[in-house]
């Protein structure tokens, strides 16, 4: 059942910014392209015009209800945008700047920010859970991990935005935003994969390949890909893969059989469902780590053995956002898009307007494609 919220009651608040977006009113329902009122830029705040957005699994999760959000809501958390507007107080920002979109918000007070993990910050997912717009009927409108990007417009606070430079194209920002710095972070950030080593990534959607990516930016010299999609295969090896395992029966032997019999010595599950955790932590050595990437369900756990976790003595870590502080670490991504040691181009495999964004769920849905990019100003 889907979270439906009430009347929006916030007293002398003003919403006049009219914007088209797609509006997910029901969890597991196609999301409606309508007009939304944007409320009012606060000091804090900026408007940003959207320029384009990744449709991503964890949007897929949103809309089916997999994960918790109240609604009706605009989706969308991918994204690099112009800005529009900046509040009284946001100074470093202008009109006509391109940024890229986060959908978690440091706040750079509580105690994960400034311990060094902005990424954990405690306070950095709350506005999913605030209204930022009201529907033509009256209702409060939810953004999607905070961000709200399936829309022309969106209102954020300052501190989810991390400039553009002006040779970065818009579809890379927009990648970065999510599936590229989660993955490659993973990698570099989270298990800190080593020079010379062997590395398993299960699970090849965006962010699946972005970690083999990541893999080989470290200097990985055994990557090995595994999808139950055979047509992922090119796309593997383009990414970094030196070796590509359909996801079946024989897994796990030709996994072993490329990595001396032991495992890798880094595992990734970017699914986030018990049966691949459980396979990927399998599938790494003994003393080696496994990253859990993927979103799962609440209902859905795992076990392990006090026996097994004694005796294997590998690292199981889990992973938000690639552990990546953006405003430190995106300069070296871009400097990487630069040099061309990022390849984001080969994650797009298709483009819409708003109007498509169902049928880009429904591919994510199926295993087919990686990445659809929206254009939310051309055919709403």
């Amino acid at each position: 059942m889907s979270v439906q919220a009430a009347q929006a009651t916030d007293v002398g608040v003003e919403y006049p910014h009219a914007v088209r977006a797609a509006v997910l009113r029901e969890a597991g329902a196609p999301m409606s392209v309508e007009t939304i009122r944007l409320r009012a830029v606060g000091p804090g705040d900026v408007r940003v015009r959207i320029e384009t957005t990744g449709v991503c699994h964890s949007d897929l999760s949103l809309a089916t209800g997999k994960l918790a959000q109240p609604l009706p809501a605009v989706l969308g958390h991918e994204a690099c945008g112009t800005v529009v507007e900046t509040g009284s107080e946001v100074t470093d920002l202008a009109a006509g700047q391109r940024v890229i979109l986060l959908w978690i918000t440091p706040c750079r007070q509580c105690f994960a920010c400034t311990n060094g993990q902005p990424h954990l910050c405690e306070n950095g997912s709350s506005r999913a859970g605030e209204p930022y717009a009201l529907t033509e009927d009256g209702l409060p409108v939810y953004p999607g991990l905070t961000v709200g990007s399936f829309a022309e417009q969106t209102v954020v606070p300052r501190g989810a935005l991390v400039p553009v430079p002006d040779d970065i194209d818009a579809a890379d920002a927009a990648l970065l935003g999510c599936a590229v710095m989660t993955g490659v972070g993973a990698a570099t950030h989270t298990a800190h994969v080593t020079e010379g080593s062997s590395v398993l990534v299960v699970g090849l959607g965006g962010v699946g390949l972005s970690v083999l990516q990541g893999a080989r930016l470290a200097g990985a010299t055994t990557i090995v890909a595994v999808d139950r999609n055979r047509d992922k295969e090119e796309p593997a090896a383009a990414a970094g893969a030196t070796h590509f395992v359909p996801a079946d029966d024989t897994t796990k032997k030709a996994v072993r059989g490329l990595t001396g019999g032991r495992g890798a010595d880094f595992t990734f599950d970017c699914v986030g469902s018990s049966r691949t955790i459980r396979d990927a932590w399998g599938l790494t050595r003994r003393g080696g780590t496994t990253v859990i990437v993927g979103i799962g369900g609440t209902d859905d756990t795992v076990q392990f053995s006090p026996l097994e976790l004694f005796h294997f003595a590998r690292t199981l870590k889990g992973c938000v956002a690639g552990s990546v502080d953006a405003e430190a670490d995106l300069p070296r991504f871009f400097d990487w898009v630069r040099e061309g040691r990022l390849d984001l181009r080969g994650l797009v495999t298709g483009h819409g307007a708003l109007a498509d964004v169902d049928h880009a769920l429904d591919e994510l849905a199926a295993g087919r494609g990686v990445r659809t990019l929206l254009t939310p100003g051309e055919g709403a």
